[in-house]
């Protein structure tokens, strides 16, 4: 389905849900620390949206198990919540939906338990949000995916990372997923057209390593084929006139 140019009373929705969706994100930066597990995020998550009055977008689509996709290290994205302890250093990708009066926001944040375990996670973390940054500065009325693509792809091959190319941004609104694509690479000028008033998810992926991706035997985990550390930031934003408003924060 291609995304729609929003009525007011459907932004309005999705910048709610968005609150209530970087609200659960500022709830698990608090939590987050060596030993807790994916499993008590998940059920923290839950909890907190249930009482906010709207529901997970993830839970259940296409069979996903749970509320939250919880990804560590070397996974990408879609990771399962478990009752595994997280680890001193590792970095940790919370991929979140919600769904609020029928609307989605989705939005994706990276984030150490603990201290980085080194400057090149750090710095990893650092520039993937960066390239999230300079992907949303370019988009207004008109703007292109490539446009975009090529934005984020400046900054993360600046630092020499792998960008995934399997797994792209998207339209997002009526359904989790929605067309077009936004791939994390481009040439500027070049794509599908985007309109004021339209929804979309920018979302880098990049590894430290080769940008190669695989699915592990529980059939969502997607990790890097090379083992090495990926992360993940993503942003719902309302494309405007003259720029993009971030509908995934507080």
């Amino acid at each position: 389905m291609q995304t729609k140019v929003k009525t007011a009373e459907e932004i309005a929705a999705m910048r709610e849900g968005g609150r209530m969706l970087a609200e659960v994100h500022r709830q698990i930066r608090l939590m987050l620390a060596p030993d807790v597990t994916g499993l008590a995020v998940a059920q923290m998550a839950a909890k907190e949206l249930k009482a906010m009055g709207a529901e997970a977008a993830f839970k259940g689509y296409n069979g996903f198990p749970d509320v939250i996709c919880i990804s560590v290290n070397d996974e990408v994205v879609h990771g399962i919540p478990n009752d595994i302890p997280f680890q001193q250093g590792d970095l940790i990708g919370f991929d979140f939906g919600v769904r609020y009066k029928g609307l989605i926001t989705d939005g994706a944040i990276s984030l150490f338990a603990g201290k980085a375990p080194n400057a090149q996670a750090e710095v990893l973390s650092r520039t993937t949000r960066e390239s999230l940054q300079a992907g949303i500065a370019v988009i207004r009325d008109g703007v292109t995916t490539g446009d975009i693509g090529a934005a984020i792809q400046t900054v993360l091959e600046a630092g020499n990372y792998g960008i995934v190319r399997e797994l792209v941004g998207h339209g997002v609104g009526h359904h989790v997923h929605e067309d077009p694509d936004i791939p994390n690479y481009g040439k500027a000028g070049k794509g599908a057209t985007l309109r004021a008033g339209m929804t979309v998810a920018i979302e880098p992926m990049s590894t430290l390593g080769q940008p190669g991706v695989l699915i592990d035997s529980d059939g969502w985990t997607i990790r890097t084929r090379d083992g090495s550390l990926s992360a993940h930031f993503e942003h719902t934003v309302l494309v405007t006139e003259d720029g993009a408003e971030i509908l995934t924060t507080l």
